[in-house]
């Protein structure tokens, strides 16, 4: 033994006899060939999994790849593990092909349509509540491999509050983006794996995302609807913001607080929530107000 090293092992050495030693590193031994095997067969379940994953996927999505790898990665979240690939460059490719399709179809579709009126149409189509429940609805999270626990309770809390809001809450829930990204990167995959096909990729894209939004079925955001409304009527509107502090924000009506909503998670979220209530308080107002001229 180096003399540089006896200083340091020499309380060890004097504690742990030669013999014990020996026993010690014998016992080690016996139990290396079990802990190898339980290594090995956890990875041969772990790629039986994946491979039943992306079986199951594909069948979802009605579309068979022919780089199966492509697909694995889309449903990697950067948390999952440093020696896989995440679902990041796939997204961003998603985006740009997701946000050019649905433009496309919006174009034919609704000829008449100015674009005042297309944009917020396909924003309620691609935005991130919108493919978050697209993945809900299809199942995409139980095949979401990643690394934070976190992650899999905000999913179930927007699950848990989904039959609230049956199309769309424009804003009024947060939806967590891991949902929205990996759709995106789904869609992104199959772009690719179809060496860039528009049309196949619409097809997968297109069964994924229904119901599609049409200008029937769209809502005004809430801050918008509030301030139509109380301009309509003359009424002040007065908003305090108070997110940094508490996560909040209220709105007053003619100086009166008429709504507030919280979201730690989200600022909009928070602002939308507020407006919402005060929009109710002041249809609310307005009603009775009616009421009372008319029986006047």
């Amino acid at each position: 033994m180096g003399s540089w090293l006896r200083p340091f092992l020499a309380p060890a050495l004097n504690w742990v006899s030669p013999q014990n030693l020996h026993k010690y590193g014998a016992i080690l031994n016996s139990f290396l060939p079990g802990i190898l095997a339980n290594v090995e067969a956890t990875k041969r379940s772990l790629q039986d999994d994946t491979s039943q994953n992306v079986e199951e996927v594909q069948k979802i999505i009605g579309y068979h790849f022919n780089d199966q790898n492509l697909l694995q990665q889309a449903f990697t979240h950067p948390s999952y593990h440093k020696d896989y690939i995440s679902y990041e460059r796939l997204e961003y490719v998603g985006d740009s092909v997701l946000n050019l399709m649905i433009t496309k179809e919006q174009f034919s579709r609704y000829p008449n349509l100015p674009p005042g009126l297309l944009s917020p149409l396909r924003a309620a189509n691609v935005d991130t509540e919108k493919l978050a429940r697209v993945a809900v609805n299809h199942s995409f999270h139980k095949y979401l491999r990643h690394g934070r626990p976190i992650l899999a309770r905000r999913i179930q809390s927007f699950i848990n509050v989904l039959p609230d809001y049956p199309l769309h809450s424009h804003g009024l829930i947060n939806a967590p983006k891991v949902l929205a990204d990996v759709v995106e990167s789904t869609i992104g995959a199959v772009f690719i794996d179809s060496n860039s096909s528009i049309d196949t990729t619409w097809e997968v894209a297109k069964t994924l995302l229904e119901p599609i939004i049409t200008p029937e079925m769209l809502q005004t955001n809430p801050v918008k609807k509030l301030y139509e409304t109380c301009q309509k009527h003359k009424l002040k509107v007065r908003v305090v913001d108070m997110w940094s502090h508490d996560g909040s924000f209220e709105v007053f009506i003619d100086n009166q607080m008429r709504g507030k909503g919280m979201c730690h998670v989200k600022k909009e979220t928070a602002l939308n929530r507020a407006a919402n209530k005060a929009y109710y308080e002041v249809i609310g107002m307005l009603s009775v107000s009616n009421m009372k001229i008319a029986n006047s």
